[in-house]
């Protein structure tokens, strides 16, 4: 069986985690860590247990697979510097990127190599690295990119356990305020409610009970149902009275959190009715 080499540009969290995984699987041999500080990457290859630390692009050996687990501002000039290195190379290689927001073509200059690109963006918090390599099998991965290096991409990180479904190239930054909007938006959401609970005067002990009622139940519904079906409150009964109070109310208390309240109500409204909160011609 082929083993597939594979080069990690930046010795951070998100690279550990899949150079952790690529350790347990055959298939797959970590080859050569670059990072920006050469004393990182040297405890990324003692932690690993495989792979050779470099501290220049140079001295990066050909590879299957470049894989540029760095920041997202520092991907474009991060495939620069490798096009400058590899500018004679003959080999062909596929170059993955793991940004949730900009799309392959950020790694553009690796196309004078005739290298192709993809991103593949794991939905999963890698805060704490042995916790995302526990929590990755089956979980859900973004890929979008070259035809070529996708399949290279979907391959991967299958084998590694992530399910990977496809994006478009041109809806990538949608794609990711999708995410923000499902899971960081929410979190502030939340917080809104519980400063709301305490300008009302319920205790504290109640407001966090009272908060984890309603969210649990609400997410429990929302996957069930889909959200027109678990939509509920003023807005989708299309009570405009409490609505209308309710978000002079919350302006007079938070003004930024009452223009939340009153958008928010115009979408909850427009969804309890058309099943949609962007209209077909908005």
């Amino acid at each position: 069986m082929h083993s597939s080499t594979v080069n990690i540009i930046g010795a951070g969290r998100v690279g550990q985690t899949i150079a952790r995984l690529m350790q347990a699987k055959d298939g797959y041999i970590l080859q050569d860590v670059l990072n920006a500080r050469m004393q990182s990457a040297q405890d990324f290859v003692e932690l690993i247990g495989q792979g050779r630390a470099v501290d220049n692009f140079a001295e990066l050996r050909p590879a299957d697979v470049w894989i540029l687990t760095v920041p997202d501002t520092q991907i474009h000039r991060v495939a620069e510097q490798i096009a400058e290195a590899y500018s004679a190379s003959p080999t062909p290689s596929v170059a993955l990127h793991c940004s949730g927001f900009f799309p392959a073509d950020q790694m553009a200059p690796l196309r004078s190599l005739n290298w192709r690109l993809a991103s593949v963006h794991p939905v999963l918090s890698f805060a704490d690295q042995s916790a995302a390599a526990r929590q990755f099998d089956g979980v859900l991965c973004g890929v979008e990119g070259d035809p070529e290096a996708t399949a290279v991409a979907t391959t991967m990180f299958e084998a590694l356990g992530a399910k990977c479904f496809p994006i478009k190239s041109e809806g990538k930054s949608l794609y990711h305020a999708a995410a923000v909007i499902s899971n960081n938006f929410t979190v502030v959401l939340q917080a809104i409610a519980r400063e709301a609970w305490d300008a009302a005067g319920v205790p504290d002990d109640v407001a966090q009970q009272l908060n984890e009622t309603l969210l649990s139940g609400t997410c429990e519904n929302v996957c069930a149902q889909g959200p027109k079906a678990a939509l509920t409150g003023p807005a989708a009964r299309g009570d405009d009275f409490v609505v209308e109070t309710q978000g002079r109310d919350v302006g007079d208390w938070h003004p930024v959190a009452g223009r939340i309240y009153g958008d928010l109500s115009a979408l909850a409204k427009s969804l309890s009715k058309g099943g949609k909160t962007r209209s077909a011609g908005g």
